[in-house]
């Protein structure tokens, strides 16, 4: 399966559609549910990415408890009968927009899940058509063209260069100078708890995320670290321009140098930016920061 695809899903029951494009879980629409828990009921919204165990929710669900899911618009209930391979708990099936199943299993902390295609071939097709050679996610520029001319009119120095919206970033170890890209993905180490690793588009302003590990959204996580060398990434004395978050420190390639480039480390938050010194000769397309 590719990485970063966004699954569309509909209620096994009634066949309404169960994303919430306003609650965003890694940065993308969430799957709404109701959920129950030892006689407590409230809401969930799920990670669409296929392989993301993140997710929100108004309801404690402690890790190898088991769940009862039901349909935010008709209420039936969504558990069934068919077990997990892995823990024996209840299945959740969903139907997909593009045709088939995908179940995940109710107990909390369990990573089984598993897609049913009705169509192979058309679904692959489907996948091709949207995220492109290998699932990548191109930010998509909505902007009309006086639009982009305005942000070149911008008053910068003539020296300046401008890293544009859907640049692919090199990023590198700060520390060891390894390439921190993986199949197209920039991996960084992620310390929440647990250890895990997390998955980020390297493209600029695009900020669709995964993780091995659950990452409470809104949160900022312990530590970020190099799958390499294993060092912290977090410079706690550079705070996130948006939050105020500490931030993590990699480096990108630009105009034939290394230069360091900040994320926050709070889930979900969207700011990222350059080094003072950078500043003067790099410009980030649609940043905060200028």
């Amino acid at each position: 399966m590719y990485e970063f695809v966004s699954l569309s899903l509909k209620c096994t029951q009634c066949g309404e559609s169960l994303m919430d494009k306003e609650n965003l879980v890694d940065n993308e629409p969430s799957i709404r549910l109701y959920i129950e828990k030892a006689g407590k009921k409230g809401v969930i919204n799920l990670s669409s990415i296929y392989g993301s165990y993140n997710y929100k929710s108004d309801v404690e669900i402690p890790p190898g408890e088991i769940a009862t899911f039901y349909c935010i618009h008709c209420n039936a209930l969504l558990n069934s009968k068919s077990e997990c391979l892995n823990c024996g708990a209840e299945m959740v099936p969903f139907y997909l927009d593009m045709g088939g199943k995908v179940s995940i299993c109710s107990r909390s902390g369990c990573k089984n899940h598993h897609v049913e295609f009705e169509d192979l071939s058309l679904a692959l097709r489907k996948l091709y058509q949207e995220y492109g050679f290998r699932g990548r996610k191109y930010p998509q520029d909505e902007r009309t063209k006086e639009e982009k001319e305005k942000i070149f009119e911008k008053k910068i120095d003539e020296h300046s260069e401008i890293l544009e919206s859907g640049t692919f970033l090199q990023s590198y170890c700060p520390h060891c100078r390894k390439s921190l890209i993986e199949n197209d993905m920039l991996k960084l180490k992620i310390v929440n708890g647990e250890e895990g690793y997390l998955l980020l588009s390297p493209y600029l302003n695009s900020f669709t995320s995964k993780s091995t590990i659950y990452l409470p959204e809104d949160k900022p996580v312990t530590d970020i670290k190099c799958y390499h060398c294993n060092t912290s990434l977090v410079e706690q004395d550079k705070g996130c321009g948006k939050c105020g978050s500490p931030t993590a420190k990699i480096n990108i390639s630009a105009s034939s140098k290394l230069i360091d480039f900040y994320i926050c480390t709070k889930k979900g938050c969207r700011w990222h930016g350059l080094s003072e010194e950078d500043l003067y000769s790099i410009k980030l397309e649609e940043s905060d920061e200028w």
